[in-house]
């Protein structure tokens, strides 16, 4: 069937500015996992993945175990989730994710990124309900019979298994992150994975087109800016 999931379109920052911005937003976020389920990787898959996924990013060893040793110390910054919902350029729907110690300036930065691009920022709930909040992970290889089999027997609650050929793609819901993850490691100890997070899978999509789409870019990068912001998921296609 086909889910609208979303890579880092920033895995390979071009300019050190750029770089320097995505070991940022890895760092914040290493802290905070590590913070809230300890800075164990081996104790907390939660942040094993996200390591990993740092390392693919390209992100330095030594901006990694600073993120660790800031978790494991006392005091030290106080990130807080936050979550904003609204309707991007051509109506789609979208959701950014923050990590902030300051919710007036965040709300402030985003709500401005909503306003120059005649986009509009609403309520909590105000478009979430179209997204699925998803643990996906995807590799290499063909058999999705199998995969869908170990992951019955170690009794997860998948949502869904795909295969392009090539790849498979396995969706559960977020809850069973860490259980699919060990699942499917124990199951094929040789597998790598090419996309290893949580996110937020549109369940319907809209296309843009005209002159909302270089509004739609433009809305993209100057949320990418920000500095508290951590992710964006939307429903356009352009």
């Amino acid at each position: 069937m086909g889910r609208a999931y979303q890579n880092r379109k920033d895995s390979i920052a071009k300019t050190a500015t750029a770089k320097s911005r995505i070991y940022s937003k890895y760092g914040r976020e290493i802290y905070v996992v590590a913070k809230q389920g300890g800075a164990d990787p081996d104790a907390n898959l939660s942040l094993r993945g996200l390591i990993e996924r740092a390392r693919k990013d390209q992100v330095p060893a030594h901006v990694i175990s600073n993120a660790l040793d800031k978790a494991s110390g006392v005091g030290g910054e106080n990130y807080e989730p936050a979550r904003y919902e609204g309707f991007g350029p051509g109506n789609c729907m979208v959701i950014v994710e923050c990590l902030t110690d300051n919710n007036n300036r965040t709300i402030t930065e985003v709500r401005n990124c909503f306003t120059k691009t005649k986009s509009k920022i609403g309520a909590p709930g105000t478009v979430g309900h179209m997204f699925d909040h998803c643990a996906i992970f995807s590799f290499p290889g063909d058999d999705e019979d199998s995969i869908l089999e170990a992951l019955m027997e170690a009794d997860v609650d998948v949502t869904d298994v795909e295969s392009d050929g090539s790849k498979i793609t396995v969706f559960a819901p977020h809850t069973e992150y860490a259980k699919t993850r060990t699942a499917l490691q124990e199951a094929f100890p040789n597998i790598e994975f090419e996309l290893d997070e949580i996110q937020f899978v549109p369940q319907t999509s809209v296309e843009i087109s005209g002159d909302d789409v270089p509004m739609m870019e433009k809305f993209l990068d100057m949320l990418d800016d920000c500095d508290d912001v951590q992710r964006v998921y939307h429903n356009a296609v352009f």
